[in-house]
This record gives C-alpha cells, structure tokens and sequence, in this order.
C-alpha cells in the first residue's frame, strides 16, 4: 500500500487520499479547499493524478470539504464508483447540487459587478455537472464488508458527527488503514457516539480539536443569553450554520428555549433550503441518531423556511427582532453574506458563531475582532456583537480522542494526524505519544509513504 496526502494537510479542508493497493488507485474523500486564498487556488490547480486512473472513491460523508471535488473529478474523466453509507448519498443529493449552484451563482455576481479579476468568472462546476455526478454513487450499509479487486476489501463504521458519517477501514492481504474522517463526540445533542474500533494497523485521525476541550459554559444558556441580549436592544441575531449536522442542532435548541419561555417568542427563519431538505432527513435515518420521530419534527417546525431568493432579500428589508438562521456557517458564502451586508454594521444586531471558523474565512476574522469585513468587492464595518460558540461543534475534542483511542487492545503500527491546522495537529501529536507512546506523525501536503 502507498498513501498520498492530497488534501486536509495544516488545513481542516480539502480532505482527499490517493491510495494505491493491489494495482489499483482509489481515492478516500474528495473535498473542496476552503479557507484562505493560498488554499482555495488548490482548487483550480490540475490534480496531481488523471482522474480516469481512479477506480474508486470511498467517501466518509457529505460535507463539501470532504465531497465537494466529486463532481470536477467526473468532469476531468473518472468513471469509477463513489462508495458511501445511503446517509451521505441522501445529503449529497443536496449538497453538491448547491454547491455547484452557489460557484454559477457567484462567479455571475462576480461578472455583473465586475469585482472578479478574472474575464469572465467562471465556477469550478456547474449545478448541472454536479447532478451528473451523482450517477456514480453507489450507497452501502454499515458493517459490511465489499470488495474493492481480489485482495482488497474496505468496511464502513458509523462515525458519528453528521447523518451518514463513516469512518472507512481498508484491508489487504497482510495490512488494515482506517479513515476516521471527522470523528463525532460522545455526548452530541443529536447524533450517536462514533463505533469503538479495537484494530488497525494505520490509522489517519482528524485532529480539528487537536488543541482544545469543548468546555465552554452550556451552549444552550449561551446562545439563550445573545438571544435575549439581542432581543433586548430590538437587534437580530443571525446564526451562521452548517447546513447539515449544525443548523438542525440550532433549531433543537431553540425549540426547547421557546418551549421552556427562556426567550421572548421571535420569529425564527431558517434561510437554507438545504438546510431544510437535511432536517427532514433525520425523521428518515433515525437509527443514527438520538431524536424521537416527534423531535424531528419539531425541529421542522420550529422555524419559517425561506424557499426563494425574494423571500430571502425581504428579511433583510423588516428591522424587528428576529432569528436568522442560515449557511454557509464560516460565512465564506450564500444567503448568509447577504444578511451580513444587511445586518452586520447595526450594534443592536448579533452573529452568533457556533461552529469551528478555519483561518481564512469571514467567521475566523469576525471571532478575532476585525473591525471590517469585505463581501462582494465591498468593505463593510463590523459593528453589530460578535459571539462564538463552539461547543455545538460535530467534531471530538482531544479528550474525546484520547478516550476514543483507548478502545485500541493494539497498538496501531503509526498514526498520521490531518484534518488539522498546525498547532492542532501537533498539539494532539504530542498528547497521544504522551499518553500511549504510540507512532504518530503529521503528513505533508502532497507527501507519500508505504504502508510495510
């Protein structure tokens, strides 16, 4: 076996492996780059491999990061099969449509206020390439082994952290190399604990909490308190959220702070008709995850869905106090910079962020107290209260890795940390060789090592 980090190396985006076992090359993920411009522009750079080489793509799940080069991938030749759990194929149905909507959307923006440099802006897939892509999906249930050639095998484990997540664990003739892909918690508000895994031989663990605990007070009393605060100076809190996994715990807890009369009865707006697409998944796949059938479809009720763009735009024209929730949760675009272009500059308004902001984007900048803020060619002062919150987040924490860990009765032979900024990566380097003494290092981008 010989693995090539392609992607998710210093970065918690664009995670891709290339894999080459038994005469074949498959690639584990296919995500976009997202994040800082030096980052972004991997995107438009050739792959470092001819796409009609790969046989196979084993997906983890249906976050863009780790999906959304899927469809360029069929655009430049690959004519394989994209395995996944039937979870991430149901969400990429939504995802990678949108995706290749809002690159057509904004590279026409970019065209008609002439802000792009370059004549014309053209997306990297369109939404109809996108749709095409998804011919090639081929969904598998959990726990079962397939075949991948005569000597290689691979196995899906629920992993957690979003409907459909997989961790993926490979197999040849003498080796096992297991993907965590982004390892869920223990204790989510909605999803169920990622599967105990006792073996492995190699092992590519995310390390996006690398350095950190997610021992902030209560999200619940977090956002009830910006909520009321907001609400009390006649302000609007926009909610910037994932679409999938992150929004439908937002809607969870508002559900509950109304239910409870913890905060004023406000007009919630969920403007993502992704989002609501996602939400009414869960009445769908609720093995995997903790919500009743009549948790599910309180949370899809809880808010007004805003379907269309003049709908979407009429928020921002109604200055009362409101809720918006909306995408993409970095702020890094859709529907949400409009809102921010709108709301943003206002004291009285809030941006409550609940989600990891990868350093490039508009969530990591606003966190970190910039006082203003470009959208579409244009500079826009950072006024209105800026809170974060992330112990919503999806993803394990160091503590919740190292317990996670613990289930290993062997050793793995090495571990490679990605999915990580640098000092994440290294912070939980150092704690796992600390705690067990195990073989861990930090890949670069584009590095290749045997699997002995």
């Amino acid at each position: 076996m010989n693995l090539q980090f392609i992607g998710a190396t210093g970065t918690v985006t664009g995670s891709k492996y290339l894999l080459t076992a038994e005469g074949q090359k498959v690639l584990i993920d296919c995500g976009l780059f997202q994040g800082l411009k030096e980052l972004r522009l991997r995107n438009w750079t050739p792959l470092p491999f001819k796409a009609s080489e790969i046989k196979s793509v084993l997906l983890t799940h249906a976050h863009i990061d780790h999906s959304g080069t899927i469809p360029l991938l069929v655009k430049n030749g690959f004519r394989g099969k994209v395995y996944c759990s039937h979870g991430t194929l149901e969400l990429c149905k939504i995802l990678l449509p949108d995706s290749g909507y809002l690159q057509e959307e904004d590279a026409n923006f970019a065209n008609r206020h002439g802000f792009s440099k370059h004549k014309p802006a053209l997306p990297l897939y369109t939404l109809q390439e996108a749709e095409e892509s998804l011919k090639y999906f081929h969904p598998l249930d959990f726990d079962a082994p397939h075949e991948l050639g005569k000597e290689l095998t691979f196995e899906l484990f629920p992993a957690g952290h979003i409907l459909g997540a997989s961790m993926i664990q490979v197999r040849d003739k003498t080796r096992t190399l297991l993907f965590t892909g982004d390892l869920g918690r223990s204790n989510d508000l909605i999803m169920k604990p990622p599967r105990a895994i006792e073996k492995t031989d190699y092992l590519v663990l995310e390390s996006t909490y690398g350095d950190r605990l997610h021992n902030s007070p209560s999200a619940k009393e977090e956002i009830e308190a910006a909520i009321n605060r907001t609400a009390g100076r006649g302000g609007v809190t926009i909610i910037p959220a994932f679409a999938v996994g992150r929004a439908q715990s937002i809607l969870y807890i508002i559900h509950q702070l109304k239910q409870e009369k913890k905060i004023p009865d406000l007009p919630v707006y969920l403007d993502s008709p992704m989002a609501r697409d996602a939400t009414n998944l869960y009445c769908h796949f609720a093995p995997e995850h903790r919500l009743s059938l009549k948790e599910c479809s309180l949370i899809c009720r809880v808010a007004k869905i805003v379907n269309t763009r003049d709908e979407s735009k009429a928020l921002d024209q109604k200055q009362f106090p409101k809720i918006i929730v909306t995408a993409s949760g970095m702020a890094t675009g859709g529907r949400v910079l409009h809102h921010l272009k709108a709301f943003v500059s206002e004291p009285k308004n809030t941006v409550l962020f609940v989600g990891y902001q990868a350093a490039g984007t508009r969530g990591e900048a606003m966190i970190h107290g910039v006082e203003q803020i470009k959208m579409h060619g244009e500079m826009y002062p950072v006024r209105a209260e800026v809170v974060s919150q992330d112990s919503l987040s999806a993803h394990a924490d160091y503590s919740e890795i190292l317990v996670w860990l613990k289930n290993f009765k062997t050793p793995p032979k090495q571990i490679f940390l990605t999915h990580g900024e640098p000092r994440q990566a290294q912070a939980l380097c150092q704690k796992i060789i600390k705690t067990f003494g195990w073989k861990c290092t930090i890949p670069d981008y584009l590095q290749r090592v045997d699997l002995k």
